[in-house]
């Protein structure tokens, strides 16, 4: 307390003793307040060491007046007595009526407003110039973690109206200091460079701007030196120490110099690895999991893996608080280590209730069958983890949380309590979108993911482009039975300007129905049975190919078809080819089998899908023909934020019976977003006699794709960026040649008026371009940069 506080506390001892002085003690049989502005006067006499009732003499005062001081709401008191009645008299201190920041750009006001408040400075608070003085402090303490060493700070406090202040603090910021040197010493064993590029801390970069890398921290750097002590204690360095780190600034607070200093010891191998302990579950289970061996280099990393696998195990068998340590003996000597797992798994656990809470629309029972642990069994914490996972897969929540807090009062039993927050599952919307492809997309669209809470599916559909227009109605109940097979429904109708996605010129109308199934076969494979009626009618142009006109009316006689050349080639100048029709009706069962381990169904960053599909039209269809598809996606998570993803897809298609082969549009294509970018869509592959894009029998797609967030943006779950690389071939017949190569950079975004995807992309093999007299195209179409707006990835 300073000098004048206390000088203040005794001329007021002195005033009220005098106050006080030659009266006899007294019972005091009422207290009044006066000078109260915002402060309630019960608030004083909860502090007020004095009641009606009691006796009050000069021993009373020092502590009354003590008492009101610490509540830190008054600058001056003093107490009066008018016959048996307490006159407590007080100026309070001046509340913050505002904070104003000037000169912040590096933090946000809110960031500095937070730290303030930290500390008992803020609006509305009581003023302190004690607190006052701790401002710089801890502005200071915020800067310094963002590099901000040459920092000032002044502050200013002005009174205003009804007893109030005003402060003003005004900062600047100065420059970041980067880091212009790093050195490691005393190491032998590992270089320089190999230490510090496993460092989060690094000099300045072509990368440091959105890295922050070359910024300071005592956090970061506290990091690091784990990190360095990781790397010497996985590679068996046992006795590995970080001495001494020394951190200095140049006089003008713009370069920083780091100096760590290590001893690096002998490397250890281990001699013996056993298990210890109560081993609840069967030894030879738990030994599968050690990954580590006699003979090995002694490795931190992998007995820690071990540790928590046989944690996990246990915990899979309902040993929720089991702990497993590392006991390792070092032989000095011999440089060896003996590493002994104890295993203590403690009481088995049970789960009492598995409570659901925030599903204010979705019935309790939609999420109950996602469940996979069950009540009154014991807990798995993959069971749990797992439930989550199947939660967040549903899509109708945006954030799914789980605790398992014990139950009161007994020790091998737990709650486990879900939580989520619901977003809307339904969408009434009709809107526009734009696809370099089909060009302007109006679109309508009723569709409904979760049904009166059900989890079954609702959708009514309106498509209209310059390539096609469509309407679908769909219906789906992922639980047709309570075993989880489900059943869905569908009919549409789809009319198809082929020319307008850069393909042959050719029309279609079909109209289809189909059912299907899905059979769960385990956790994570699945088979799916479809069956789909489709009418199909084609119609040509007059500027549709050979191969086109023959296939409908053939080319054996009087050819129907013209184009822009007149009459389409003589009979005798291409292969016999039998009238096949423009009108089909086709009957096609088809079989599908997924395994999915993903962990989101949205931009998921760990985890594998696998599709098999099959499809053949029976024989009698007015066509007959069959396809097979494969398509695998593998997702690693490399560091925070990071994700990679390789991805495969091949397909294949042939006619049988009465067909000779796979229907032209039926084919498939290759080129643009979703499959080989930098190539214009749909036009990698076989070409008809006009020159355009015709498809072909099979298809070889694949993929490799570096996923980051957006910088300055991290925490940003609807957006992603992307680099990659794509390869592709489409072929008639099963073959691998002629395959394409781009790479380039992506965007992904699931913005609230649709899906955006953009790419741009350099294609690295792409033959040169030209179009002959005749209109024929050959070689490659480039297209660089690629988007769709309003359209699904």
């Amino acid at each position: 307390m300073k000098l004048n506080t206390l000088s203040r506390l005794l001329l007021l001892f002195l005033l009220v003793s005098q106050a006080v002085k030659g009266d006899e003690e007294f019972v005091v049989e009422d207290i009044k307040v006066k000078g109260l502005q915002r402060i309630s006067v019960g608030t004083v006499y909860n502090y007020l060491p004095v009641n009606v009732g009691e006796k009050f003499s000069l021993d009373n005062v020092a502590p009354a007046i003590k008492a009101l001081f610490k509540t830190g709401f008054f600058k001056d008191i003093s107490l009066e007595r008018e016959g048996s009645t307490l006159i407590v008299n007080v100026v309070e201190r001046p509340s913050i009526a505002k904070i104003i920041f000037e000169g912040n750009k590096d933090l946000s006001k809110d960031d500095l407003t937070k730290a303030l408040k930290k500390i008992g400075l803020a609006e509305g608070k009581v003023f302190d110039q004690q607190v006052l003085d701790k401002v710089e402090q801890e502005l200071s303490r915020q800067y310094f973690s963002h590099g901000k060493y040459g920092l000032k700070i002044t502050t200013d406090v002005s009174n205003l109206t009804r007893n109030r202040v005003g402060i003003h603090i005004k900062i600047s910021e100065g420059r970041v200091a980067k880091i212009k040197q790093i050195n490691v010493v005393g190491n032998n064993v590992f270089d320089d460079k190999t230490l510090l590029r496993n460092l989060e801390l690094n000099t300045s970069n072509l990368l440091s701007f959105y890295t922050k890398d070359d910024q300071y921290s005592k956090q970061k750097l506290q990091a690091d030196l784990e990190t360095l002590r990781s790397y010497y204690l996985d590679r068996g360095y046992i006795n590995f120490n970080i001495e001494s780190t020394q951190v200095a600034i140049t006089p003008d607070k713009k370069d920083i110099y780091v100096t760590i200093n290590v001893k690096e010891g002998d490397i250890y191998k281990l001699e013996k690895v056993k298990l210890a302990g109560n081993l609840v579950v069967a030894p030879p289970e738990l030994i599968k999991l050690v990954k580590v061996g006699p003979g090995e280099t002694f490795s931190r990393k992998n007995a820690t893996e071990t540790s928590k696998a046989i944690s996990d195990r246990l915990g899979d068998d309902g040993y929720a608080f089991a702990n497993v340590n590392m006991v390792p003996e070092i032989n000095e000597a011999k440089k060896t280590v003996d590493m002994t797992f104890f295993v203590d798994p403690g009481k088995r656990v049970y789960v009492r209730r598995i409570n659901m809470k925030g599903n204010s629309k979705t019935r309790d029972e939609v999420l109950r069958r996602e469940m996979r642990q069950m009540e009154s069994s014991w807990a798995s914490s993959s069971k749990i983890e797992r439930s989550k996972t199947r939660l967040e897969r549903l899509g109708y929540f945006e954030e799914v949380n789980v605790e398992t807090p014990p139950v009161t009062g007994t020790a091998d039993q737990i709650d486990v309590n879900y939580s989520v927050v619901e977003k809307p599952s339904g969408n009434l919307s009709a809107g526009v979108g734009f696809s370099q492809t089909q060009g302007i997309v109006l679109n309508a669209n009723i569709a409904q993911d979760n049904v009166f809470g059900s989890g079954k599916r609702v959708n009514v559909a309106f498509n209209n482009s310059s390539y096609a227009t469509s309407y679908q109605f769909g219906f789906f109940n992922p639980y047709f039975t309570v075993d989880g097979v489900s059943q869905g429904y569908n009919l549409g109708y789809t009319k198809r300007n082929a020319g307008q996605i850069n393909i042959a010129n050719y029309s279609t109308n079909v109209m289809n129905a189909g059912v299907n199934f899905g059979i769960p076969l385990n956790e994570f494979d699945s088979l799916r049975f479809d069956v789909d009626a489709k009418h199909t009618e084609l119609s040509t142009t007059d500027y549709s190919s050979n191969e086109i006109c023959d296939f409908i009316y053939g080319n054996n006689g009087t050819n129907q078809c013209t184009n822009n050349s007149g009459t389409i080639g003589a009979a005798n100048t291409r292969p016999i080819v039998k009238a096949t029709g423009d009108t089909f009706l086709t009957l096609a069962p088809a079989v599908g089998w997924t395994h999915d381990t993903l962990n989101r169904a949205i931009f998921p960053n760990r985890g594998q899908q696998q599709r098999f599909s099959a499809l053949a039209t029976v024989p009698g269809s007015d066509l007959e023909y069959y396809k097979v598809g494969y398509k695998h996606q593998l997702y690693f998570p490399l560091a925070k934020d990071f994700t990679f993803r390789l991805q495969g897809e091949v397909g294949y298609g042939d006619g049988y019976g009465n067909t000779a082969s796979l229907p032209f549009f039926e084919n498939y294509f290759g080129g643009g977003t979703g499959s080989i970018r930098g190539f214009k869509n749909n036009t990698v592959g076989p070409r008809d006699s006009n020159g355009f894009a015709f498809g072909g029998s099979s298809k070889i797609i694949g993929n490799a794709e570096m996923f980051f967030p957006v910088p300055f943006m991290p925490e940003t779950k609807s957006v992603r960026l992307g680099t990659f690389l794509d390869a592709g071939s489409i072929n008639n017949g099963f073959k691998a040649n002629n395959l394409k190569y781009s790479v380039g950079v992506s965007g992904e975004w699931l913005s609230p008026f649709g899906a955006l995807s953009v790419s741009a992309a350099l294609p690295l093999n792409a033959a040169s371009s030209a179009t002959a007299a005749d209109g024929t195209i050959t070689g490659d179409q480039k297209q660089m940069f690629q988007f769709n707006f309003g359209q699904n990835f």
